[in-house]
């Protein structure tokens, strides 16, 4: 039986067009038999996913592109129960980085993936309930600030890559008002004032800022992670350290850690793994083990 492979032409500057070939041909050298379900648009892609999934055609799956693509990947790997491969080709790529993978270096990726077939890594996904629907994700979903930080950043095409979100942060707190937000927290109901909350299954998002440095992505748990109502100068202040993790010891940022949390910030939007995800208010759950991974276990 085949892997599936989606390549999305518009990664990393179109890094995913221009190694394409590099891919399909080192799986070929590899003895790997591929299905390219790649297609003109996402949507078309996914369409070609699920029909071979139905028709058994495919063992596991294999994305290349960004984040954005490993969110679809991850639910179609999760919903079928197939392994999926992820070669990192994108702009802020934080799901490999999170996993140990290799990122721009798609022909390691690569082996990476094919080496790991029949042997994999069980990762743990977020479960969310929202009027988008049933979804899943493996790195993060958020409602608030960075939510309406990411939607301004994927409408600008420049500057390229994570530079882009800090520069669509400022410009977004030109007008932000920190959100009333009611909270159920593994069954404990809170109401709080902040800037935002998210909930992660990895250290980091928005191309490598760690803001929840502990976070692991197999520990059977997720991380809340809430920046409680602080001034904008403060906010601009502390936001360097979330490159380094140094912003865990300030007094308005707070990490718990859940299974279960509900989030009611009004209507605000919410994106997962970087990607538009509908609206809040939105119930997550973690599914421990609830996806493989082609690649290798953390080193102990």
């Amino acid at each position: 039986m085949a892997i599936g492979l989606i390549v999305n032409p518009t990664a990393g500057r179109g890094s995913g067009r221009e190694n394409h070939g590099v891919i399909t041909a080192e799986f070929e050298r590899l003895g790997v038999d591929v299905l390219d379900l790649s297609a003109r648009s996402i949507e078309e892609a996914e369409a070609k996913a699920r029909m071979a999934i139905a028709h058994q055609q495919i063992e596991a799956l294999v994305v290349a592109g960004g984040d954005g693509m490993v969110h679809l990947g991850v639910n179609l790997a999760t919903d079928a129960k197939i392994p999926l491969g992820i070669i990192a080709c994108g702009t802020g790529n934080d799901s490999a980085r999170a996993l140990g993978l290799p990122i721009d270096n798609v022909t390691w990726a690569t082996q990476v993936a094919a080496d790991h077939i029949g042997r994999t890594r069980s990762v743990d996904v977020g479960l969310v309930e929202n009027d988008k629907g049933r979804f899943f994700f493996f790195g993060s979903i958020s409602a608030g600030f960075d939510a309406l930080v990411n939607a301004r950043a994927n409408k600008w095409k420049f500057p390229k890559g994570p530079s882009r979100y800090k520069f669509a942060m400022f410009r977004e707190l030109a007008a932000f008002k920190k959100l009333r937000y009611k909270l159920i927290v593994d069954g404990e109901y809170h109401e709080i004032d902040a800037m935002l909350c998210a909930v992660t299954n990895v250290e980091g998002y928005g191309g490598g800022m760690k803001v929840t440095p502990d976070a692991k992505p197999d520990d059977g748990e997720l991380d809340l992670f809430i920046v409680h109502k602080i001034s904008r100068r403060e906010l601009i202040k502390i936001f360097p350290s979330v490159y380094t993790g140094g912003h865990v010891g300030h007094p308005a940022v707070e990490i718990v850690r859940v299974k279960n949390v509900e989030i009611d910030s009004g209507k605000t939007p919410a994106f997962a793994d970087g990607e538009s995800a509908g609206h809040s208010p939105l119930k997550i759950s973690v599914v421990p083990a609830g996806l493989e991974i082609l690649g290798p276990k953390p080193v102990a």
